[in-house]
């Protein structure tokens, strides 16, 4: 995207003109040795003999430099000077014979600067040239400010286009978790993401094996934004439901049939993809699970990833699990499975650390046991109602509807072999 933002450079560029001088002084000679001076230090005059004059030529053509005699109503110029409505402020002095409270006077009618009678031409023109700095500090000013505006705007535009495309970016990535619920014999699933911003680095899962069982999967893409959604785009491509000869957990049986491979193997080898085949300096927690809905065993790969908690029908919250590396970090580290047995009634379920390290208003994070008794508070609910329970428990921990980090989670209810 081209930003054509205004040059510094050029918005505070001054053209070298000579600047106007409006001298007003009823008496002619008076006038013309003004003048005539004026026009030797290299301005450009013009001159009038009363105030009703003066104010004319305003109109005309405004003055940069107003020189005032004050023997002709100078005060009541000034105020009437000042009260004409003008873009550019002109630089007013004041000529004044010298008596007591003249000064404040004429600064309180709008005079800039007050130049007492009889003053030599020496002194006029220092007092000239600090006028002449004051409208050139003045109109830099202005137009830096301008510079400013016009590039908020710019800025204003850029954001709105960006912030049309992260809206777009947010649909497609809530596209990629195809259903929040799927009913299946011997157990439900249930899935939730909620991004942090528009768009963020968690996903999560499923994908059917065959017959009775399935592959359920959370990951978390390390950072926020843009990068990290691309990431999480392109790696549920490796575990894709929709293109299983391309996901990487599922093998082809010489029967043509699908089998799941050993989870641990499969993390194993999306560590090496990341490190020696994607440019990202990205790294991802990884839960990588195969269900087995007609014995209720689980065969468990995780990467970094929170510990899986498991709900028992009575009420017991266990969470346990090998820990691991988080995947795209080291070369050559080893992933191991281990099991988990669920009886029916039981509920299995994954997320994000989204969840565990939300704060309170404090800065405490729920952790393992906070996590444990906020489900224990929400056991009677199931299904997606749960996940959406307990992301409302979860604000109210936090004392916020928006959480610092991504949250997601994938919910297995197993029922059994019924």
């Amino acid at each position: 995207m081209k930003l054509d933002i205004p040059s510094l450079s050029e918005a505070v560029a001054t053209p070298a003109v000579a600047y106007l001088v409006l001298v007003v002084e009823g008496d002619e000679a008076r006038r013309a040795c003004l003048s005539t001076a004026l026009k030797g230090w290299g301005y450009e005059v013009v001159s009038a003999a009363s105030e009703a004059d003066a104010l004319a030529l305003c109109a005309q053509r405004g003055p940069d430099i107003v020189l005032c005699s004050g023997a002709i109503s100078g005060l009541d110029f000034c105020r009437a000077f000042r009260a004409r409505s003008e873009t550019r402020r002109s630089y007013l002095i004041l000529l004044a014979d010298s008596h007591e409270g003249v000064v404040d006077c004429a600064l309180d009618a709008g005079a800039d600067d007050v130049l007492l009678r009889p003053a030599g031409l020496p002194e006029l023109r220092a007092r000239l040239m600090a006028g002449a700095r004051f409208l050139a500090m003045q109109r830099e000013l202005t137009q830096k400010n301008q510079l400013i505006t016009e590039t908020l705007d710019i800025l204003r535009q850029v954001h709105a286009r960006i912030d049309k495309d992260l809206v777009e970016a947010k649909k497609f990535q809530q596209s990629l978790l195809r259903e929040r619920y799927r009913a299946m014999e011997g157990g439900n699933l249930s899935m939730m993401l909620r991004s942090a911003g528009h768009v963020g680095g968690d996903l999560v899962g499923y994908f059917p094996v065959r017959p009775g069982v399935v592959g359920l999967f959370g990951l978390d893409v390390s950072g926020h934004g843009i990068s990290s959604a691309l990431m999480t785009a392109r790696l549920a491509g490796y575990l894709s439901a929709a293109t299983p000869d391309q996901n990487l957990a599922l093998t082809l049986s010489p029967g043509g049939t699908y089998a799941a491979r050993p989870p641990g193997e499969v993390v194993a080898e999306l560590n090496d993809l990341v490190l020696h085949e994607m440019e990202t300096e990205h790294y991802f927690t990884l839960m990588l699970a195969i269900a087995d809905l007609t014995t209720g065993e689980v065969t468990v790969a995780q990467a970094g990833h929170p510990h899986p908690a498991l709900l028992r029908s009575d009420g017991r919250v266990e969470q346990s699990g090998t820990g691991g590396f988080p995947v795209g970090l080291l070369s050559g580290v080893g992933f191991e499975d281990y099991k988990l047995q669920m009886a029916p009634g039981d509920r299995l379920l994954i997320l994000s650390d989204g969840v565990t390290e939300c704060p309170d208003p404090e800065g405490e994070m729920l952790g393992e046991e906070g996590l444990a008794r906020m489900l224990g508070e929400l056991r009677r609910f199931s299904g997606p109602a749960l996940l959406s329970a307990l992301v409302w428990k979860l604000s109210e921990f936090a004392g916020s509807r928006d959480f610092p980090d991504d949250v997601s989670g994938i919910l297995l209810e197993y029922h059994g072999n019924a």
